[in-house]
């Protein structure tokens, strides 16, 4: 059965959208812990990170570099965390996490209030600033 993500690139469920290409996707978490709050997923559902071929990895890493120097450009955060815990849905995936003020934690039990008029926002500046 699929995941949630992969409905998502299969465009099945709507998101919020960041930036893709042919093997990842980034879109905003609908559950943020910051305004920004994205998640870079794999096209590929493999359900562990580590589980990843060494390539497709290192192309996740690489890509999740390029999304967060779009979230520090366009959102101008302190800088941008990342969070790989991997637990709540089974396919492997990088959150980064916009820290705006010194003592901000990263926990993924954290919620921040962030509107859909909001989202929309916040995806279309930081897409906008996309450099793949």
């Amino acid at each position: 059965m699929a995941t949630i993500f992969t409905k998502i690139i299969r465009g099945e469920i709507p998101c919020y959208k960041i930036a893709e290409n042919s093997t990842h996707i980034a879109f905003l978490d609908i559950s943020p812990v910051s305004e920004g709050h994205t998640l870079v997923v794999p096209k590929q559902e493999i359900d562990y990170l580590f589980e990843l071929p060494d390539s497709l990895l290192a192309e996740s890493v690489i890509f999740a570099k390029k999304v967060a120097t779009a979230l520090d450009r366009t959102l101008k955060p302190l800088r941008t965390g990342v969070v790989v815990e991997g637990l709540e849905v089974p396919h492997a995936h990088i959150h980064l996490v916009p820290i705006y003020r010194e003592g901000q934690g990263l926990s993924l039990r954290s919620k921040a209030e962030v509107s859909q008029e909001r989202m929309q926002q916040i995806a279309e500046i930081v897409s906008a600033g996309v450099e793949l």
